[in-house]
């Protein structure tokens, strides 16, 4: 069940020369009320702090939030439905989010990438997937992923925040992080079979990003150690349920969450010693105004908003025919052939166009999760990448797809929703144009996200960015907020 708040109490006393006279009404607040926005009021509030947070929208969740968009019984994600970093998540680790309802719920097999000739590449959990799909490549792929794998706990902990920062293990980092420089065009051609360069084509494809830009090999080396380590989960009942064990921990330790509240300065805020902004930069640009010194200003004022998804969700009679038996037991789905297609496909949207055969990414939560469908039905959840704004219907491009993967798809469609980058937009302002990834990894995004500086979240006296716009991106793992509310502990909240 979704967690229900109360309309907000009385206004306090604003931040200004009177309120600060005395001791600040809150340690914390924080605007917005998605995964980092809650992570970040649950972090603080578990170690006894003063924690409200306001949310603009009638229900709190972000990204993370469960609908029956299509029929009565079927659950789909609105948003975020596979959480590859949220299992081993650094942020995630101090809470206690099982103990508070949330389950992950992991499938047979994390990934399953199909071909035109019934084949397909595989990975989950350890390596015998990949072993028993990728044949010659398979020993290959081990050597790439394997110590990524065995060192997965300092790995993330190296990549839970900004690029530029002095690491803790240089050696494990510099393995990963030099080969992780690479374009994933090139890096995949150390794979000669078309499965494995496929399947690593297609995490790299995460990066919405052309697969020949520089960097872009290190989503599909992350993600790819992550399904090897700790798999690719869901939350067992939907997204939301990691939004209500987060929000249960916020008030059970005394915080508070206002929904239907509008933040547009930060002057209309209580009293506290710092703020934690939930927001795209531009937001946080109008709640902070003149409060961020001028030079933030202007690099927030340019950060670039990144391409958008047109995503649909399904209620099926059965589950997805997949001609791939590997495709029948994953939980996520990469359909797009080919190493070459899929290039071609993001591209396309690099340029600003819509590809006549996108790439397409599925999840099917139904078959290891009961609880999303009503018995012996199932759900369907597919996206593409589309240009920021777009305008353009890409359903037909869409199941053309996944006819083509799953003959006989169309037929088990019982009910089907539409979500364009507009109503992305309309259901979250800081998904402007439908930018899902809170920003463009552009080749500067992706060192100075969203600016160039050893702590990009601090943006004022105060003032902190957590957001998918901040390092280490988008996700729901909580990182981006455990980022920033370490470095107020260590200032105004010291």
């Amino acid at each position: 069940m979704d967690v229900l708040l109360a309309s907000r109490p009385r206004r306090p006393a604003p931040v200004g020369q009177t309120a600060l006279v005395g001791a600040p009404e809150y340690d914390a607040v924080v605007v917005g009320a998605g995964p980092n926005g809650l992570t970040a009021a649950a972090l603080l509030a578990a170690q006894g702090r003063r924690v409200i947070v306001f949310e603009a929208a009638a229900r709190i969740g972000g990204g993370a939030m469960t609908d029956e968009l299509t029929l009565p019984g079927f659950r789909h994600d609105v948003c975020s439905a596979i959480h590859p970093l949220a299992a081993g998540s650094p942020a995630f680790a101090p809470l206690d989010l099982a103990g508070h309802g949330l389950e992950l719920a992991h499938p047979e097999l994390a990934l399953a990438h199909p071909l035109d000739d019934g084949s397909a590449g595989a990975l989950g959990r350890g390596f015998r997937a990949t072993d028993d799909t990728l044949g010659a490549d398979a020993a290959r792929w081990r050597r790439r992923f394997g110590p990524s794998v065995k060192h997965w706990d300092t790995l993330i902990g190296e990549l839970s925040g900004p690029l530029l920062h002095v690491p803790r293990h240089p050696i494990q980092l510099g393995r990963f992080g030099l080969p992780a420089l690479a374009p994933a065009s090139a890096y995949a051609s150390r794979f000669t079979g078309p499965q494995a360069r496929a399947l690593f084509a297609g995490m790299a494809a995460h990066s919405v990003l052309p697969l020949t830009h520089a960097a872009t090999a290190s989503f599909g080396l992350i993600l790819g150690a992550a399904a090897h380590a700790v798999g690719w989960p869901a939350a067992r009942g939907g997204s939301v349920s990691i939004t209500d064990a987060l929000a249960a921990i916020v008030t059970e330790t005394g915080g508070e969450i206002v929904t239907d509240t509008l933040v547009k300065s930060i002057d209309t805020l209580p009293s506290a010693r710092a703020y934690f902004l939930d927001t795209s930069p531009f937001g946080a640009l109008t709640i902070g105004g003149d409060l961020i010194p001028r030079r933030i200003r202007r690099a927030l004022a340019r950060f670039r908003r990144g391409p958008a998804a047109f995503k649909l969700d399904y209620a099926l009679s059965e589950p997805m025919p997949w001609t791939a038996e590997a495709c029948r037991r994953a939980g996520t789905v990469h359909i797009g052939g080919t190493i070459e297609e899929i290039a071609a496909s993001e591209a396309a949207v690099g340029r600003g166009e819509h590809p006549e055969h996108p790439f397409v990414l599925v999840a099917q939560q139904s078959l290891f999760d009961p609880t999303r469908a009503p018995a012996g039905k199932h759900t369907l959840w597919a996206y593409c990448h589309v240009p920021n704004g777009s305008e353009v219907d890409m359903t037909e491009r869409i199941e053309a797809q996944l006819e083509r993967f799953a003959p006989g798809f169309r037929d088990t469609v019982l009910a089907r929703n539409t979500l364009a980058p507009r109503d992305f937009e309309a259901r979250n302002p800081n998904k402007v144009g439908g930018d899902f990834g809170g920003g463009a990894l552009t080749r500067m995004q992706f060192v100075s996200r969203p600016r160039l500086a050893l702590d990009p979240y601090r943006i004022a006296d105060g003032i902190y960015l957590c957001s998918a716009s901040t390092p280490p991106g988008a996700g729901v793992h909580g990182m981006c907020a455990a980022q920033a509310v370490g470095r107020a502990l260590k200032r105004e909240l010291a």
